[in-house]
């Protein structure tokens, strides 16, 4: 709460001098602008009475050109800033007084003041938010030629960003390379090949691969890129399992004789589990889901180290299918513990088994007379927790936002997490009769629990500030990114508004009211001026007038 009212504190400062700095800015620019007018020196007397004589001369469409003109020029800004905000997430000008005029200010850094008194608690929160805003490959990520394509093809739209595919030929050049390639001439082309940008490109040396012996990385290429169904990908695959079995087998002798042969072995284990999972998935996509459950499990006893690809997530969906949800608890035991990191998967995949004892016959207005029972307070906490992990999943459960293909990447607790889980587990809370109803019920009571989600989480780490960011970069242009928690608009967005609307009816009762408002105003700028002159009287009382005089020759 201390940290809450700081942050208050040190906001509402910004807004104080940035309003004081620009009301002295608009009364400087008004000075400026009636010296300019009046082009004559500044003597006081003169001054004075040329003054008083040329706000008397001024006629009603003098101000209603003012004010007219203020209005526009704040609408303008507001304009501007609108847009900004809408892209950037942050006010335009906050931004440029905490980056350049806030030093200049008499502004202090609070990160050098508060890195000096930090505890060990702080550094594994710091520590713990860091690793929560690492981008993971997406476990259940689509195929680019059979799936990503065909929907530019019928769309016209790109659903991978520029950043999200480079982090994938990132990803390939790390499991499927390594620093003996260039000894075989087949697996050289296809080191050249994952670092290669043009998708045909990257197809013909597949092929010339292919053409010099049976590549498995090769047949991985062509059957993410270049198959048109699943049911090619899948041929591809058996293709590459039975060439990367071989060199697997084979590596696996040698693997001891030396540092090369250890590395070219941990490549082939990373090309083999690659293969295995993805047959898995192509299975699961053509409908033989216990097929895909059986490779699943025994590529899980196999390798039960390499949990990086997190291949039991692709296991806890395709056992939601087949609505074994025994089997399914029995993962989340092993899964979802407190020393393993999270996922949306998991946190939602137990809520919904929790929900799933109690929804066929929960009602809002009769556990509001009778309490909730253990069981459904149970469920609630599960989806508290959920929710609390990534607040975005329940409106794409709910329908409430559309969804879209999931990106080959996805940020744990953002946008781009939520969408890959709903995509694919939408159907299955759908399948449980008042899974959804108790989910529509319930999961805005998390944000009580967290008023200041940013500062302080209830089950988890405070969330992350930096999911917003890496998730438009992940996520195409068209769709619309979900924030968390909800921006409130700017200061500066509403100190505009509210001075363009006021500026705009200034000049509209002036325009229907000239004499009453030609009162207002010479009343207001005789206020105005009023201080100026009792200045300049005292001035010229106290400085002897040879003095002046020399001062305004000057």
């Amino acid at each position: 709460m201390a940290e809450a009212g700081t942050g208050f504190l040190e906001q509402l400062k910004s807004c104080m001098v940035w309003s004081w700095t620009y009301l002295w800015t608009v009364w400087f620019f008004i000075v400026l602008f009636l010296v300019y007018i009046l082009r004559v020196p500044l003597k006081i007397n003169d001054n004075l009475s040329t003054v008083s004589m040329f706000l008397n001369t001024l006629t009603p469409k003098f101000y209603v050109a003012l004010t007219g003109t203020s209005s526009l020029i704040s609408g303008l800004i507001l304009i501007f800033e609108w847009w900004y905000f809408r892209k950037y997430g942050t006010s335009f000008i906050e931004q440029v007084s905490v980056s350049h005029l806030r030093p200049l200010l008499g502004g202090v850094d609070n990160n050098s003041s508060n890195n000096s008194n930090s505890s060990n608690g702080d550094s594994d929160s710091n520590r713990q938010s860091v690793s929560e805003c690492k981008v993971w490959r997406n476990p259940l990520n689509l195929f680019r030629g059979a799936e990503y394509n065909r929907y530019t093809w019928v769309t016209g739209r790109e659903p991978l960003t520029y950043y999200d595919m480079n982090l994938s030929a990132q990803d390939h050049q790390t499991f499927f390379t390594c620093d003996s390639d260039h000894l075989r001439p087949a697996d050289a082309i296809m080191q050249k090949a994952w670092r290669e940008r043009n998708p045909q490109a990257r197809i013909s040396a597949a092929h010339e691969a292919l053409e010099i012996n049976e590549c498995a990385t090769a047949y991985i290429l062509l059957a993410e890129e270049e198959a048109t169904t699943i049911a090619e990908a899948e041929k591809l695959f058996k293709q590459a399992l039975k060439a990367g079995d071989g060199c697997y087998r084979r590596s696996q002798q040698l693997q001891h004789h030396g540092s090369q042969y250890e590395a070219q072995h941990r490549r082939d284990t990373n090309v083999l589990v690659y293969i295995k999972r993805r047959l898995a998935m192509c299975a699961r996509r053509l409908g033989r889901t216990r097929e895909a459950v059986k490779m699943m499990r025994d590529l899980m006893k196999e390798f039960p180290l390499l949990s990086m690809f997190n291949i039991h997530e692709n296991l806890l969906e395709a056992l939601l299918e087949l609505q074994a949800y025994a089997d399914v608890q029995a993962v989340l035991a092993k899964y979802d513990d407190i020393s393993l990191p999270k996922s949306a998967t998991i946190c939602y995949t137990a809520a919904l088994l929790k929900a799933r004892a109690v929804s066929d016959k929960f009602s809002p207005e009769a556990a509001s007379r009778r309490g909730l029972s253990t069981a459904e307070m149970n469920a609630v906490e599960a989806i508290h927790r959920a929710v609390e992990f990534n607040p975005h999943v329940p409106k794409y459960l709910l329908e409430m936002k559309s969804l879209i293909l999931p990106p080959e990447h996805i940020l744990k607790r953002g946008d781009s997490e939520a969408i890959a889980y709903a995509f694919f587990h939408l159907a299955h809370w759908k399948r449980v009769e008042g899974a959804l109803n108790l989910l529509h019920c319930t999961w805005e009571g998390t944000f009580r629990m967290i008023p200041y989600p940013l500062e302080k989480g209830h089950l988890f780490y405070p969330y992350p500030i930096c999911t917003e960011t890496a998730d438009r970069e992940l996520l195409p242009s068209f769709h619309e990114v979900s924030v968390y928690p909800k921006k409130e608009l700017p200061f500066f967005i509403l100190f505009t508004a509210g001075l363009c609307s006021f500026t705009a009816m200034l000049a509209l009762l002036t325009h229907q009211f000239p004499e009453l408002m030609g009162v207002f105003a010479k009343a207001f700028l005789s206020t105005l001026f009023a201080p100026l002159n009792f200045v300049m009287e005292k001035v010229e009382s106290i400085l002897p007038s040879s003095l002046w005089h020399q001062l305004t020759r000057i």
